[in-house]
This record gives structure tokens, C-alpha cells and sequence, in this order.
């Protein structure tokens, strides 16, 4: 097992973002934006900076964090946007040695119910994705994000059954501020210790992550294991089921990605993600010791 991170959340930029992943002992990076811009948007020039600043450090892109049928697309609206950052994304993971890319299913559709989302259109879609990325060498992950795989584990499970060759990246917080669609209304939120027992078997990588939901239903992100998330019990569970794949920090603490509000100063930004990281290793170190 080895440990990474959305590293755009200690810095802007790539030397920042390799500053936090060495002063933690670290050498991979879940690559996702630079300089604000996503890896598969930002310039030629902007690109060869990031892999001459990568190759010098001695640090690898492990995973690329891209925005691939994400949140943001709609199934309603031509797959275009997407399709182009895929192929984007191919030469330029090729080029970093990178293998897994994070992607996801699509906007969930707010007007209709949870058995009319256009499941088949989804499913075609994300095959023809797969397929890119798998006949270039690469692995396509889905994340259980603000998508139609992430309405509940069920869904998740019917999209990998449905689009063979794709994985999972489980991300333990995702759960605890999404509703619960294999539930009848009104909805609880999702409970991460049962949505990862139902996936577990099809998980190839892992985001941490973890938060609480307020009772004016506003989500409060939390360092790992003081949350929701279940973010103990389920790395408990995944060394003691010899996984050996990645875990990745996604604080949330200091910046959210898709939340321009949230804002911070440089250095507490910096010295975020790192505390973040190392109270994951300090988590890591006593369940190894106390099982």
C-alpha cells in the first residue's frame, strides 16, 4: 500500500505541490489541477513544465484527477467536452507513466427519479471512454462523487457490471453528505461503512476523505477518522484484506476543488495537506499495531 494526494490542495502549482509530497516522505501525486486549470486543459508549455519539475523531484503522477463525465456533464447534453479530455488525458498519462485516471458517470438528473436517470446512454457512453483509455494501456477508475454511480452502492455495482473493464476508486466521505437512493424518501445520507462493504471486492484504488453533516445540512469536513466516514474501520478492513493499492488525501480542509468559495492563505493551505497526511500515516501506524 502506499500513500498520495490531491496535491492542488497545498498548492497551485507544481513546486508547491512536490514541496508538500516530499516534506511528507512522500513520492506520488494524484494529479488534478495546475495552476487552476485541470492536467488535461492546461497548455503544451505548461505541461512540459510539469513533467520536467516531476522528473527532477524524482515524483510520480500516480493517478490523474481528471473532470472526465464528471458532476458537471450532463447525460442530457453531447458528450463532447468529455470525449475530448479523454483524448487529451491518453497522451499526456502515456507520457508521465501514469496509469489509473479517476472518472466518473455523469450529472445525477435532479428531475427525475432514481429509476429514470438513462442508465443505457450512461453505460454506452462510458464504454466507449473504457475502451479509449483500456486499448491505450491505461485503467479508468469511476468515483463514487456526485454522479449516478454515486446514488448508492447498487448503482455503483450495476456500472461496473455494465461496462466491463472499469474499476473502482471508493472515496470514504463521498457517502456521508450524499443522499441514499437505495432508499425510499425521505432519504437518510449514505452510510460509508455499508456502501464500502458492497464494493470492496471491486476496488482498485482509494480516496480519504471525511466530514460530518450539521444539522443546518451544510457538510463540515473533518481530518481523517473524526467524521462520518468511517475512515478507520475501512482502512482497518483493507490491510487486513492485504490491499496494496493507493490511499489519497483529499482534505477538503483548506480548499474544495469545486468550491471557489472556500479559500485560504498559502502557507495554511500548505501546512493543511501536510498535517492531513501525516495524521493518516499516525492512523496507518496505530492500526498495524493494535489491528
Amino acid at each position: 500500500m502506499y500513500l498520495t494526494g490531491f496535491a492542488d490542495e497545498a498548492a497551485p502549482d507544481i513546486e508547491g505541490q512536490i514541496r508538500a509530497t516530499k516534506t511528507l516522505g512522500w513520492t506520488n501525486i494524484e494529479s488534478r489541477a495546475v495552476d487552476g486549470q485541470n492536467l488535461h486543459d492546461v497548455s503544451d508549455e505548461t505541461f512540459e513544465r510539469v513533467c520536467a519539475a516531476l522528473g527532477a523531484a524524482g515524483v510520480t503522477v500516480n493517478c490523474f484527477g481528471s473532470a472526465i463525465c464528471n458532476w458537471g456533464k450532463k447525460i442530457t447534453e453531447p458528450d463532447d467536452a468529455s470525449l475530448a479530455e479523454t483524448r487529451r488525458a491518453i497522451p499526456r498519462m502515456r507520457r508521465l507513466g501514469t496509469r489509473l485516471v479517476r472518472i466518473m458517470s455523469y450529472a445525477v438528473l435532479k428531475d427525475r427519479g432514481p429509476d429514470d436517470q438513462m442508465e443505457a446512454e450512461r453505460f454506452r457512453r462510458l464504454r466507449e471512454h473504457v475502451k479509449l483509455f483500456r486499448d491505450a494501456g491505461l485503467q479508468p477508475v469511476h468515483e463514487n462523487c456526485m454522479n449516478y454511480g454515486g446514488m448508492g452502492w447498487t448503482y455503483t455495482l450495476r456500472l461496473l457490471e455494465n461496462v466491463p473493464g472499469l474499476e473502482l476508486v471508493f472515496d470514504t466521505g463521498n457517502p456521508v453528505f450524499t443522499d441514499d437512493y437505495t432508499k425510499p424518501a425521505p432519504r437518510p445520507k449514505q452510510s460509508a461503512w455499508e456502501f464500502y462493504t458492497h464494493v470492496r471486492e471491486r476496488i482498485a484504488y482509494v480516496h480519504i476523505k471525511d466530514g460530518v453533516v450539521e444539522a443546518d445540512g451544510k457538510t463540515r469536513f473533518t481530518f481523517p477518522g473524526e467524521g462520518a466516514g468511517d475512515v478507520r474501520r475501512i482502512v482497518a478492513d483493507l490491510l487486513r484484506r492485504g490491499y496494496d493499492g493507493g490511499l489519497s488525501i483529499e482534505p477538503h480542509l483548506a480548499v474544495v476543488a469545486h468550491d471557489p468559495s472556500v479559500t485560504s492563505e498559502a502557507d495554511v493551505r500548505f501546512n493543511n495537506y501536510v498535517e492531513y497526511g501525516r495524521r493518516m500515516m499516525r492512523m496507518i501506524e496505530e492500526i498495524r499495531k493494535t489491528g
